[in-house]
């Protein structure tokens, strides 16, 4: 089988966009050749923080790896670090975790499943330079996973597949593959090949290699799975005849009538390099990261309001992609999460806002692992930094210092779910102020404002599950029990007009809100009566949440 696997830089679609002139820096282009810095995507169930725990397992950052197997396990993961997190099972809020593997700084941002978070995830992605898709084996290619790969097709980032789940009873190989070329509309090239399905799982093919990896189980998957590699034949000599039978007219299948792997295709977002194993007893595991490490490009362009930023650049400029307070519970910090997209990083440095003009002082910068943290006094690019207590940073901020740049805004998503939130206390009342700035500032909701009730703001969400992480954390993180309604409006719109749409007479079923930058929005009950009024005054320039994935910039 052809491989074209060579490592390289990688760079966006260009088009007409020029590369910024300035000094560049040699070390800073040999440090950000040593970084991969990538996020994990998948559907609920899929095995995604399970992927994320054993990867930290074989990189030596934790000695046992726990799962989310229910209340049998006193073990939790360390990706998970929110009590709502391990009460429910599920990755709620983005994490980055840093660590050393092979000669490689590794930057891992584990996303939240949910679909109901969908929102965080993509402002995620924006800090990554690849994508490791996760597929339950048994259930193929899911609803949030085709979302998720479109919002990483949309920002052009390589993704490599790791189908998970192989030692249960699931689909057919053959069958995966062609799924995820028809349903993702991208070429699928099997990197490995599994030995045995379900309690037959024994080890994987590696294709490029021409050699066969056997595993030999571990309790529960807890600890490195010792690996012994033979040829093909040697391989399947100890297992079932029917299952050494089918693996080499499979394999024979794939030589004959396969596509190449091509790193090219893949860097561009036409192919992924699929590899089967499954995370919980870690057969598959290893391999995988050492592959991935070959395979996912470092940091490479990253695009700003006048041109393209080359990571190698000599001054150092950072996107905020993740706001998130209260990490530690017993003070009330809050940490801006910065992707360094160039240059290096010194907190000692001259920092500009890009967005004000106005000089940055850094109070703190640390390496993030979870919610643990130590002291960062350099970063280069594609690394992620934590800065403590920045309140005058937003989502989407650039600091850079030497000439100004403004790297593309994060868009907001338009949502879908709407409540109001009421504080039933008048003595924390400034608490529960301060706590739905926080949470708004930090992306989990946006807050819009009833002009007409202005003690009950309106909450707006992708999904309602954000509205239970409002009230999870206004309870445990400011002491204040807030009664959250929801509202009947399934559609709405913004209103792109400059007129004051308070002077036209709605139908009755609708409101007027004002979102944090006074932006107004249109709510109603349903599409029809958007589109009616859309019809109706055409001169409020409305644009329906239903046509508008992201909210207006500006």
């Amino acid at each position: 089988m052809q491989f074209n696997t060579d490592a390289g830089d990688h760079h966006p679609q260009e088009g007409m966009d020029e590369v910024l002139p300035g000094p560049q820096n040699p070390t800073v282009r040999a440090e950000g050749l040593r970084r991969r810095t990538f996020a994990i995507i998948s559907h609920p169930d899929a095995g995604k923080t399970t992927l994320t725990e054993k990867f930290l397992l074989y990189a030596g950052q934790i000695d046992v790896a726990g799962a989310v197997r229910g209340r049998k396990t006193q073990r939790a993961v360390a990706s998970d670090w929110m009590e709502l997190e391990r009460e429910r099972g599920i990755s709620i809020s983005s994490t980055a975790l840093s660590f050393s593997y092979g000669g490689h700084v590794v930057n891992l941002l584990d996303t939240p499943g949910h679909q109901d978070f969908s929102e965080d995830t993509y402002r995620t992605l924006a800090a990554a330079d690849s994508a490791v898709m996760v597929i339950d084996a048994a259930k193929g290619i899911e609803t949030q996973t085709k979302k998720l790969f479109r919002v990483c097709s949309i920002r052009g980032i390589p993704i490599l597949t790791f189908i998970n789940k192989m030692d249960r009873l699931g689909r057919d190989p053959m069958s995966l593959l062609s799924e995820v070329e028809q349903v993702l509309g991208i070429d699928a090239i099997p990197m490995n090949w599994p030995l045995g399905l379900g309690n037959e799982f024994r080890g994987v093919y590696n294709r490029e290699r021409g050699s066969a990896l056997l595993f030999q189980p571990t309790g529960h998957g807890s600890a490195q799975v010792p690996t012994k590699e033979l040829d093909l034949a040697a391989a399947l000599d100890g297992g079932s005849p029917v299952t050494a039978h089918r693996v080499r007219q499979e394999l024979e299948l794939l030589d004959g009538a396969g596509v190449p792997f091509d790193r090219d295709r893949f860097l561009a977002g036409r192919m992924t390099p699929v590899f089967f194993g499954s995370a919980m007893t870690n057969f598959g595991v290893g391999p995988f990261l050492d592959s991935f490490l070959h395979l996912a490009p470092p940091p490479g362009l990253r695009r700003c309001d006048q041109g393209l930023v080359p990571p190698d650049r000599q001054w150092f400029a950072g996107q905020v992609f993740k706001i998130q307070a209260n990490l530690n519970p017993r003070h009330r910090d809050r940490v801006a999460f910065v992707r360094v997209c160039c240059g290096r990083f010194d907190p000692e440095a001259d920092l500009t806002l890009a967005r004000t003009g106005t000089k940055v002082r850094i109070k703190g910068s640390h390496r993030l692992f979870a919610r643990e943290r130590e002291a960062m006094e350099e970063a280069y690019p594609g690394d992620i930094i934590g800065l403590a207590n920045t309140g005058g940073l937003r989502l989407g901020d650039t600091i850079c210092e030497g000439p100004t740049l403004q790297f593309e805004a994060l868009p907001q998503f338009s949502p879908e779910c709407f409540a109001t939130a009421r504080c039933s206390d008048t003595k924390r009342r400034k608490q529960f102020t301060d706590g739905l700035q926080q949470l708004s500032d930090e992306g989990v909701v946006q807050v819009f404002t009833d002009r007409g009730n202005l003690r009950e703001p309106i909450l707006a969400a992708v999904g309602e599950l954000q509205f239970d992480v409002v009230r999870f954390r206004l309870e445990s993180e400011y002491g204040v029990r807030a009664e959250i309604a929801p509202l009947p409006y399934r559609a709405g719109a913004w209103v792109a007009a400059s007129a004051d749409v308070t002077t036209h007479t709605l139908i009755r079923s609708m409101k007027v809100a004002f979102d944090h930058l006074g932006r107004a929005v249109v709510l109603a009950e349903d599409a029809f009566s958007i589109r009616h009024l859309q019809k109706q005054v055409p001169s409020l320039g409305l644009l329906p949440f239903t046509d508008n994935l992201f909210a207006p910039t500006g």
